[in-house]
């Protein structure tokens, strides 16, 4: 479902993509925060369209914050095979690998996504070749 929101000058362009990793503590007396802040902490974002109204805000490098229409992109993560199935809501599980080195590893720990939070799976691909051995699979998940 697209959202109207603030983004920078540098993201106001049209299939831009992006995380919103939260609110910043000195925006919270801003009579715009609601709009700023109307999105998922942690969630990839697209642009699909600009606006063209332009706020001054002091947290953007140029000091100002352009409206623009955005929705929702999925994330590529690696998911348990068990149970993988398409269009479920499934908890998160990072698997218990920490080795940073893995060709996988940025799979299995993706940005946007958090431990023990819910996501719809949209989209599974092919099996996850796992060096610990853990089944798992590839995995678009909203």
């Amino acid at each position: 479902m697209p959202t109207i929101t603030l983004v920078s000058k540098s993201l106001a362009e049209v299939g831009r993509e992006f995380y919103f990793l939260g609110p910043s503590e000195e925006c919270t007396d801003c009579k715009l925060n609601g709009v700023c802040f109307n999105l998922e902490d942690g969630s990839k974002y697209r642009v699909i369209e600009v606006r063209g109204q332009v706020h001054n805000c002091h947290e953007f490098d140029d000091d100002s914050a352009v409206a623009v229409v955005v929705e929702k992109v999925s994330v590529a993560a690696s998911i348990p095979k068990k149970g993988a199935l398409e269009g479920i809501v499934t908890m998160f599980q990072e698997p218990k690998c920490g080795n940073i080195g893995c060709d996988n590893y940025r799979i299995c720990h993706p940005v946007g996504t958090a431990d023990g939070c819910k996501y719809k799976v949209v989209s599974l691909g092919k099996d996850i070749d796992c060096p610990i051995g853990e089944k798992r699979v590839y995995a678009e998940l909203l």
